[in-house]
This record gives C-alpha cells, structure tokens and sequence, in this order.
C-alpha cells in the first residue's frame, strides 16, 4: 500500500517554514546542551578522574559486563515468553467461544493495567505468602516482563489479524480449512510479518523495563552501574551517562531492525 497520496508536499515557503523550525529546535537543543555542560562542569563532572575509571578493563568486567549480562539475561526470557504468552492470549481473544474470549480479553486488559513495577514488587515479596518459597529476583523481574509485555504483544497481534481481508479467511474456509488451520496457516503468518515492527519496538519497551529489577535487588546494569561503579568511584553522573549510552546503542540497533523487518514486507 502507498502513502504517498496521504501526504501533500510542501511549496517553497512550506519548505523554508520547516527549514526555519528544524533550525530552531537545533539551536534550542545546543543551548540546553551548553547550559548543561556548563552546569556539569561547575560541579567538576567532566574531570579525568570521574571518567578514567569508566575506562579500565576491571571496572567492565566487575561492573558493566556481568550487569549488561543480567540486562540481557532477563530481556531474552521476557522476550521469548512475552511472544509467547501474547500468541496464546492473542488467538484465545479471537476465538469464537465466549468460554475461551471473555477470559482471555479479561487477562489481558488486566495486566495491560497494572504497572509493570506493582507486579514486579508482587511476584518477589508476594511469592512466599501464596506459595510458601521466595523466587529470585531475576524469576520476579521475567515474571512482570512476561505478564505486562506479553498482554500488550496479544493485542498487537489481534490487531494485525483483524486488519487483514475478510477474504482472506472466508477464502480459506471454502476450500475446506478448518478454523485453526486458517489461523495458523494463514491469518498469523501475514499478522506476523504486517506487525512485527511494532512487536521488535515492544520488545525495546522490554529491555528498557527490565531496568525495574534494581529495586528488588537485581543485578542488572543499572543497578551494577549506579550502585556499584558510583559506590566505589563518587561518579555517579558520567556512570549514569555510560548506561544511557549503552542501552541507546542496543535500542537503536533493535529500531534498525524492525525497520528492516518493516521494509522487507
């Protein structure tokens, strides 16, 4: 499908209009950046001794890497049960049994709801009371990636079977396809391809999430990076400026991708 016919290029003095806007957010953005610089700087931010340990092989490998290790640890497992809990919950809200569809709509609206960090804070302390034995804190934080991430993966996963011809089933049935057949066969496939953008971008969401795990004790990076590298080094800011920076290289190559994956449909 084209777009182009939904959007109306600009004349010269639209153009010189955008061009007049586009120049003045840049030199917003310069000016915040100065004054933050030079706020940083009159606290003596920028000195080489809050930088140099941010460089040395030890501090990586008792700090950043174990922490980045434990980030992309629980991202995988959010990612890999997240996907699967939203297939299951999204097929169960496109059944034609109201047995099956009013509870899983019912699941999914309700962990769509509740904060990632309440259920979190609720699997780790709430564990022992309905269970009698405490999971770890890397159960905890998968156990809220998976439940949050997961019902909002089933409702992109509804939407794109929803947005597919009608053709496209009824076609199928009158060839003799029964009802899983035609959503396995071929209404998830084309939902699939038409919506993993937005599945690669929900997953970004996830790993930046799993960031929530400090406050039950997780060692993940920010945790390792704030506590640890900061504890032992009072560089609190440049520490807090390497972990951005870590994760918006990782954020930005899983954006890269699902523009592929978008481009490639």
């Amino acid at each position: 499908m084209s777009y182009a016919n939904l959007y109306e290029r600009p004349g010269p003095r639209g153009i010189r209009r955008n061009r007049l806007l586009a120049g003045g957010v840049a030199l917003v953005l310069l000016a915040l950046a100065y004054v933050v610089y030079v706020r940083f700087d009159a606290k003596d931010q920028w000195t080489a001794e809050k930088w140099t340990p941010l460089l040395r092989g030890d501090v990586w490998a008792t700090f950043i890497l174990p922490g980045l290790a434990g980030t992309l640890g629980a991202a995988v497992a959010g990612v890999i049960l997240a996907g699967l809990f939203g297939l299951v919950f999204a097929t169960g809200r496109l059944s034609e049994h109201r047995w099956i569809r009013v509870p899983a709509a019912a699941v999914v609206e309700f962990f769509r709801s509740v904060p990632l960090l309440l259920l979190i804070f609720f699997a780790f302390f709430g564990s022992y009371v309905l269970i009698g034995v405490n999971i770890s804190a890397f159960a905890a934080v998968v156990f809220g990636l998976t439940l949050y991430n997961g019902s909002v993966i089933a409702e992109i996963i509804r939407a794109g079977v929803q947005s597919l011809p009608r053709g496209q089933a009824e076609a199928a049935y009158a060839v003799g396809m029964r009802k899983g057949q035609v959503m396995r066969l071929i209404l998830l496939p084309q939902a699939f391809r038409a919506m993993m953008p937005a599945i690669v971008s929900q997953f970004v969401v996830l790993l930046k999430d799993s960031a929530l795990g400090l406050i039950v004790g997780y060692d993940e990076l920010v945790d390792r990076g704030l506590n640890g590298i900061a504890a032992n080094f009072s560089n609190v800011i440049p520490a807090a400026i390497l972990i951005a920076a870590i994760f918006i290289l990782i954020n930005l190559s899983l954006d890269r991708l699902a523009h592929r994956l978008g481009a490639a449909r």
